[in-house]
């Protein structure tokens, strides 16, 4: 019990981070997603992506200055939390959960769909399954083992 640390612990390294960066925006929702709204919109889907860019640099240049002044070992929620009160952590937490909780199965779906085009013989639902198994065994792993698989 002694050699129990209450502390933040800093596991990750500078290429676990740029990996978990990596694939937290190449995902196959961004090819599907984007070829679908490229070929409705049009080149001016160029600038929608653009102004949402924009928008998700500002918000996570606040943030990180957040986690500079204030580091917890919460998530971003427990800013909301202490900025606005107890009720706004909460919305934001079971927000963000619903929100992965939506994104898996669809990046499941999205991942099925490409991969059937090579394999069209397996049914999506099938593949989707799998990819699901995948991405939650994946995540069940420490810190420690990241990207060791």
């Amino acid at each position: 019990m002694s050699n129990m640390t209450n502390g933040l612990q800093k596991n990750l390294k500078t290429r676990h981070i740029s990996m978990i960066s990596i694939a937290g925006v190449i995902g196959a929702g961004l090819f599907v997603g984007s070829g679908a709204v490229i070929h409705s919109a049009g080149p001016g889907s160029i600038l929608s992506y653009s102004f949402a860019g924009l928008l998700v640099i500002f918000i996570m240049r606040m943030l990180g200055e957040m986690a500079c002044a204030y580091p917890t070992s919460g998530s971003f929620s427990q800013y909301a939390s202490d900025a606005i009160g107890p009720w706004a952590g909460f919305t934001i937490g079971w927000l963000y959960w619903f929100f992965w909780v939506i994104v898996i199965a669809i990046e499941a779906i999205a991942g099925a769909a490409i991969i059937q085009y090579w394999y069209g013989d397996a049914p999506v639902w099938l593949t989707s399954l799998i990819l699901t198994i995948l991405l939650t065994l994946t995540n069940i792993f420490s810190v420690k083992s990241f990207w060791r698989i």
